[in-house]
């Protein structure tokens, strides 16, 4: 045994004056690299330190800019779904759909075939002033030859759009013309209304559709209702479907205007914002007028405080399905660089006390799931798959239960619709776009009579020459597509007032050539106008 430790015992002190020596290196090393203690008195100060830190002792070049910008949203994704940090392009791209207004040339336009095709053109507008019509395809901006090519219509809209006073030059081509004209177009304001149409369904109910909660909406809002009441309304459909807010003031201004006296319309509080109430004036212009709202899935902020103070007061009825669930307040918060943030500072109570934010406790991924949860669980087509908490339940003044935690729950639901016969018929026509593209060809082929309808009884006298369904019959024919004999009925009663309404939208009249003809197929509205019809006061 002495001889065997004798043996091992001058490798065994080897191995330990080699660790040594290289752990004693390795620590050397370290603390000669090491910086004094450094003084952190808040966590806020920490992160400062640490920037500092780095932009003076890392070891390569790095951009702390560039660091800020990249650590800013992780902050801003821990607080609430609806907090957001814009870098300078995305809030001036925010903020122009806000604000009443964007700079451009003024059309409206849809991708159909890879081909940029004008719908139509804002009279007086920029494009308008320079020869630019409904119907032509655009085929260069610029130096960019966009015909056939898969942009997408935010990058089209990116190319066209730029500060007013700039100009930008298109090549078109125009039916009947055998070579591609230039054009050059000097940008302008062009103004964005929130009302996409209001138009009389009858005698006594009138129909306005807002895209959004902007700068300009209440004045937009107003003007259309005016006008409807010099027609003749007494009853008003207002859609806020597919409408996802924006200024909080704008709905409240609204709201205010379906009132005779002053009462709540809404509450904001949050742990650093005290309580703040909103009452109506007491002289709506509107209170006269009976109100129904109608709501679906997509339905947010904005437009959920409107129909929040209509539901809680008693004013009117909600018609649709339950609406997105967002109760959070933001307040823009612009940097000098251009950037920005929208942080939520407090949350909106409906006047019975509730609020209709959706939990989002379980994070953003599920939070953003939400919808899609609810078309697995069904609600979308059942109003008893819909689970509301006791805890959440409020009464409004008339005893009517509502819930809060998620959203506005309709007084009238109306099922999402979905065809039960000729699924097949329409999914072919879907693959193959075929009801687009029979619309650009039939508005193509008659394009001098279509820019020539400027009123509702033009377009539908004109159409109901025309035979359009089995026009369009023979077209899916001839791509293939056949209908069922037994189908044909259900197939027409869908597809011809479909056919008419968006060749309607491709004469001046626009939406206004639209939704008449849409409003046959709109389930959801004509469960309005049928409770109009069967409660409404006469």
């Amino acid at each position: 045994m002495k001889n065997k430790f004798n043996i091992f015992f001058p490798l065994l002190s080897v191995i330990v004056i080699v660790s040594s020596v290289y752990l004693g290196f390795k620590l050397g090393m370290n603390r000669a690299l090491m910086p004094q203690s450094v003084e952190v008195k808040t966590p806020a100060n920490k992160i400062n330190k640490i920037l500092q830190l780095i932009s003076d002792r890392y070891v390569d070049y790095i951009s702390i800019d560039s660091l800020v910008e990249l650590s800013i949203p992780l902050i801003i994704e821990h607080l609430d779904p609806h907090s957001t940090y814009f870098v300078a392009e995305d809030l001036k791209e925010f903020d122009e759909s806000l604000q009443g207004s964007f700079e451009g040339i003024g059309i409206t336009f849809n991708m159909g075939s890879d081909t940029i095709v004008v719908v139509n053109v804002i009279e007086g507008g920029p494009a308008n002033r320079s020869g630019v019509e409904a119907g032509d395809r655009i085929v260069r901006i610029d130096d960019s030859i966009v015909a056939g090519k898969k942009l997408g219509s935010n990058n089209v809209m990116k190319m066209l759009r730029g500060e007013a006073g700039s100009k930008v030059s298109v090549d078109i081509q125009r039916h009947g013309f055998d070579k591609e004209i230039p054009i050059i177009i000097t940008r302008a304001k062009i103004p964005v209304k929130s009302v996409d149409v209001s138009y009389m369904i009858n005698d006594s109910i009138g129909f306005i559709k807002l895209s959004t909660f902007s700068r300009n909406t209440y004045a937009d809002f107003i003007a259309a209702a005016t006008e409807l009441k010099k027609q003749g309304m007494k009853k008003l459909i207002l859609d806020l479907r597919d409408n996802t807010g924006g200024y909080m003031d704008q709905a409240i201004k609204i709201s205010n205007d379906f009132f005779s006296e002053k009462i709540l319309i809404v509450y904001t509080e949050g742990y650093n914002y005290p309580r703040e109430n909103f009452y109506s004036h007491g002289n709506g212009r509107l209170a006269d007028v009976e109100i129904n709202i109608l709501i679906n899935e997509i339905t947010a902020s904005a437009s959920e405080i409107l129909s929040g103070a209509i539901q809680d007061n008693d004013r009117g009825t909600i018609t649709g399905r339950r609406s997105f669930g967002k109760g959070l307040v933001q307040i823009p918060i612009p940097f000098d660089d251009g950037s920005g943030l929208n942080l939520t500072v407090g949350r909106y109570h409906t006047p019975t006390g509730r609020c209709i934010q959706k939990p989002y406790d379980k994070g953003l991924k599920q939070y953003n799931y939400d919808l899609y949860n609810r078309l697995l669980n069904n609600e979308l087509f059942a109003a008893d798959n819909i689970q509301f908490n006791d805890s959440l339940k409020y009464v409004t003044p008339k005893g009517k239960i509502v819930y809060g935690g998620g959203g506005i729950m309709p007084d009238i639901f109306v099922a999402f619709d979905t065809i039960e016969s000729a699924q097949d018929f329409f999914r072919q026509l879907s693959q193959k776009n075929l009801v687009y593209n029979f619309v650009m060809n039939y508005t193509d082929k008659n394009r001098e009579i279509i820019n020539s309808i400027t009123e509702f009884e033009q377009l539908d006298y004109f159409l109901g020459t025309q035979n359009i369904f089995s026009l369009f019959l023979n077209y899916a024919a001839a791509s293939g597509i056949n209908a069922k004999q037994s189908e044909l009925a259900e197939i027409k009663k869908i597809l011809e007032p479909e056919l008419k309404g968006l060749i309607g939208r491709n004469t001046p009249l626009d939406n206004e050539g639209f939704y008449p003809y849409y409003e046959k197929i709109d389930v959801t509205l004509q469960k309005a106008i049928e409770y109009f019809e069967k409660n409404g006061k006469e």
